[in-house]
């Protein structure tokens, strides 16, 4: 006579932290997804199956699963081998995620660092205001390299050219957004009409000095501060940098053109 065996019940109890288990036999045809749900130790919530998290964060298990390796997600409830179940904070972390980089373009990295900070009890409105001031808001999806060289009409070698000059600068590798597109269009009618990347070489170089010489300044008015008053006091700095830079960079073009006889004179160079 042969028997079919599953499991009929599981039993949990809390030893010295660790979850143990105590498996009893056996009601025909039961099967792993039958047995009762764990639970937070504390808490009435449910936790949620992988299919369930997926289907309510509105992304896909690879990437639910590279948050939970980065320490963006906590680490989820094994009860065997192939059964986990998440914590329904997870929904609200994701989201979150998504915001952050959708809306604003940060890094993953950034975007942990502001949970972390969250986690610990501390007020992250003022960090979130200064990264949404640093890196605003985007419209639209990212886009990947192919499609990118079709809207743009640059080739995979002027792209590849282009972003080994410093000259496209992606926040997200592999991934462009629209001030991207914006600017390899750009790029792609000035190389059409006989300009190189070499050309635009000096805009990375002389950017460069900038943002070291501000980050210098920066740090010079924020070493001493606690990190509260630093994103408030930075955030001003950010506003302040970005509208000296358009500012000085247009007069000094203007002026240089308003001081010349005519577009052939010799002055709009010094």
């Amino acid at each position: 006579m042969k028997c079919k065996v599953t499991l009929d019940t599981v039993s949990k109890r809390e030893e010295n932290g660790l979850i143990s288990c105590r498996i009893n036999l056996l009601r025909p045809h039961m099967t792993s997804h039958d047995l009762p749900r764990p639970q937070k130790n504390g808490d009435s919530r449910t936790l949620l199956r992988m299919r369930e998290l997926v289907e309510a964060s509105g992304v896909p298990k690879s990437t639910i699963l590279h948050y939970v390796n980065e320490g963006i997600l906590p680490q989820p409830v094994k009860t065997s081998v192939n059964m986990a179940y998440y914590d329904p904070v997870c929904i609200e972390r994701i989201k979150f995620v998504k915001t952050m980089q959708t809306r604003h373009r940060l890094p993953l990295t950034k975007i942990k660092q502001l949970l972390t900070l969250r986690d610990q009890g501390q007020d992250v409105t003022l960090r979130t205001e200064l990264v949404q001031t640093i890196f605003g808001e985007t419209a639209g999806d990212l886009i990947g390299v192919d499609l990118f060289c079709e809207t743009t009409g640059l080739t995979p070698r002027q792209v590849r050219d282009l972003l080994g000059a410093n000259l496209l600068l992606p926040l997200n590798p592999d991934a462009f957004d629209q001030e991207d597109i914006s600017l390899g269009t750009m790029y792609a009618g000035a190389l059409n009409r006989g300009l190189t990347v070499e050309d635009f070489t000096f805009y990375p170089k002389l950017g460069k000095k900038i943002v070291d010489e501000e980050m210098a300044l920066r740090r010079r008015l924020t070493h001493h501060l606690p990190e509260e008053a630093d994103a408030e006091q930075t955030l001003r700095l950010v506003q302040a940098a970005r509208a000296t830079r358009s500012y000085i960079i247009d007069r000094l073009f203007q002026k240089r053109v308003a001081a010349a006889a005519s577009l052939k004179d010799d002055g709009l160079l010094s």
